[in-house]
């Protein structure tokens, strides 16, 4: 494989020096990118944009085009693996993601298969494997799943939920079904990540988007549990490298010690952690990522930069810190201002590393 010219976001996940702090935002192909509303417009809709590798690749660098980011991100949805269990994803306009069949019972869960990654998500592996061709070097390639209980909400709840209601009350009412679900899970997402590590990706982050709306032991039962199997079953050594892992429960902030002795290298926070507290709870043994609020990308270019300067000290000096949002830019941005937040954190992070 290539190597790499620009490897200052692997270095920051495993606390290694770097010359300023490295950043990159979620979602960052999207639909705040007017050439992204223009590939897919060209694919037709938004799973087709996913499951065309060529298409896929092209949103990928997008923003890299446009920004001196410092590592691109695998252009898919977390909701292929369900898909690819047989679930019949679709996306209903208006309403988001949405499933044909919904998870009840243990006997559905029982029929759940466990997703072949080069057979039955196939098109993401050739995604991944022309992403990394085309960027040649340029920054690294980062791949990534839904958490098994991130997953299982909107399994249960047939699409998006805003109380988990359906999801809850199996936890609650029938905890083996549950876990047999996440188990289930665990062991498609693992299987889904190293396909993506054998495909070319240099870096592999976890989503747990709903993790936070878990109480704190059923966060650690349910949903943190899952994600260190995960952690213990993935390749982590690969085309010479370090794989390194970064979690990111969004509302997890309560719990980062348990989720630094995961044996992920890295954490991601949400903007509601402040960083340097975050950094002083778990020490050494993680580095983090995160955490400016996205809304920041609202404002003028002063206000971003001064957000940004704020965060930046917040952490302090030495190494360890991968600068992103705290969740995914929103379509409304205007794409100069997320230039404006990108270039401020390459400007004023130097001070801090040397």
């Amino acid at each position: 494989m290539t190597a790499l010219k620009n490897d200052r976001f692997l270095r920051a996940l495993l606390k290694q020096p770097v010359d300023v702090t490295p950043v990159w935002m979620m979602r960052q192909a999207g639909r705040y990118l007017p050439e992204y509303r223009a590939s897919r417009a060209k694919a037709g809709d938004f799973m087709s944009l996913c499951m065309n590798p060529e298409l896929a690749c092209e949103v990928t660098l997008q923003p890299l085009d446009r920004y001196p980011l410092d590592a691109a991100i695998l252009f898919s949805d977390i909701l292929t693996v369900p898909d690819a269990m047989g679930l019949g994803l679709y996306f209903e306009t208006g309403e988001g993601p949405r499933f044909k069949k919904v998870v009840s019972s243990a006997a559905d869960i029982e029929a759940l298969p466990i997703p072949d990654p080069d057979k039955d998500l196939g098109y993401v592996m050739d995604a991944v494997r022309t992403i990394r061709r085309e960027l040649n070097g340029r920054v690294p390639l980062i791949g990534f799943s839904g958490s098994p209980w991130t997953l299982a909400t909107y399994m249960v709840e047939g699409g998006s939920s805003k109380d988990f209601r359906k999801s809850k009350a199996m936890l609650y009412s029938d905890p083996a079904a549950m876990h047999a679900l996440l188990d289930k899970l665990a062991q498609a997402v693992t299987s889904y990540l190293n396909g993506q590590i054998r495909a070319g990706a240099q870096a592999v982050q976890i989503f747990d988007s709903w993790g936070g709306s878990l109480s704190a032991a059923a966060y650690q039962e349910f949903s943190l549990a899952y994600m260190q199997k995960i952690v213990d079953g993935l390749i982590r050594e690969h085309d010479g490298r370090r794989v390194p892992v970064i979690l990111f429960t969004k509302g997890g902030g309560l719990w980062l010690e348990s989720m630094a002795d995961s044996g992920a290298e890295a954490l991601g926070l949400d903007w509601t952690c402040d960083i340097g507290s975050a950094r002083a709870r778990v020490g050494d043994k993680v580095a983090l990522q995160g955490n400016m609020d996205p809304s920041v990308l609202y404002a003028k270019p002063e206000a971003i930069r001064a957000e940004v300067g704020r965060i930046l000290a917040s952490f302090g000096h030495g190494d360890g810190h991968v600068f992103n949002l705290g969740h995914g830019i929103t379509p409304e941005v205007d794409p100069a201002h997320a230039g404006a937040f990108i270039e401020a954190v390459h400007e004023l992070s130097g001070q801090y590393h040397r």
